[in-house]
């Protein structure tokens, strides 16, 4: 009797293997509210991209009577072409231009700065008289800003000269100008020459007016050492 009592009691302990309709609810609940089948849920990017799929499936799957349903689907081809041709025209073609940018060195050196930013310490620069800082920097201005435009591309290792001569293809009326500009950096950042107002002045005219003008060519200029 007293083994078939402890049996009795330890069975009532045990909850039913098979739930009532509320216990069975209530599972469901706990278990759903685990944070990983929020995680599975599509997102709304998730949910354009089917409707747009399924919208083209739609499109080419419905059937029409007579001789339309292949005029139709040829004519939805050429909407599409048309859509993705103007988007192209509209927005441009990705080019060599975004890797350029992305690429911050600069003739040798890590220039994280933008064209603006580098101008505007170029003048603070010779504001105070300090020539070979400031030509340096300006003529990196010159280079990034026609980075920026997308005007030029200077892959890592290319030389101020290279740079010139890539911008001059994007630029002719200003080539001597360019040129003349690099030979002053190469003058001043390599070969220790003292700068001076002129040479500073020099280069600035030059990024002025390269920086307003417009290229001749429609293809990204590259730079080569």
């Amino acid at each position: 009797m007293v083994v078939a009592d402890a049996a009795r009691l330890l069975a009532a302990s045990v909850p039913p293997l098979t739930p009532d309709g509320d216990e069975a609810r209530r599972w469901a609940e706990r278990e759903l509210a685990d944070p990983v089948y929020d995680a599975a849920q599509p997102t709304a990017i998730d949910r354009i991209a089917r409707a747009i799929g399924d919208f083209f499936a739609s499109l080419f799957s419905t059937r029409l009577s007579g001789d339309w349903g292949p005029w139709v689907s040829i004519v939805a081809a050429v909407v599409i072409a048309v859509v993705i041709v103007a988007a192209f025209l509209v927005w441009g073609v990705p080019r060599a231009s975004g890797r350029a940018r992305a690429t911050r060195e600069l003739f040798g050196a890590d220039e994280q700065r933008s064209a603006a930013e580098l101008r505007r310490d170029a003048e603070a620069l010779a504001a105070k008289g300090e020539w070979d800082a400031a030509i340096v920097l300006r003529f990196r201005a010159l280079a990034r800003g026609l980075i920026e435009r997308g005007a030029v591309d200077t892959p890592p290792g290319a030389t101020v000269h290279a740079f010139a001569r890539a911008a001059a293809r994007a630029f002719p009326a200003h080539a001597g100008a360019l040129e003349s500009a690099a030979g002053a950096f190469d003058d001043v950042r390599y070969l220790r020459r003292p700068g001076t107002e002129e040479l500073y002045r020099r280069i600035a005219a030059v990024d002025d007016q390269v920086s307003t003008a417009r290229p001749v060519l429609t293809e990204l200029a590259g730079a080569t050492s």
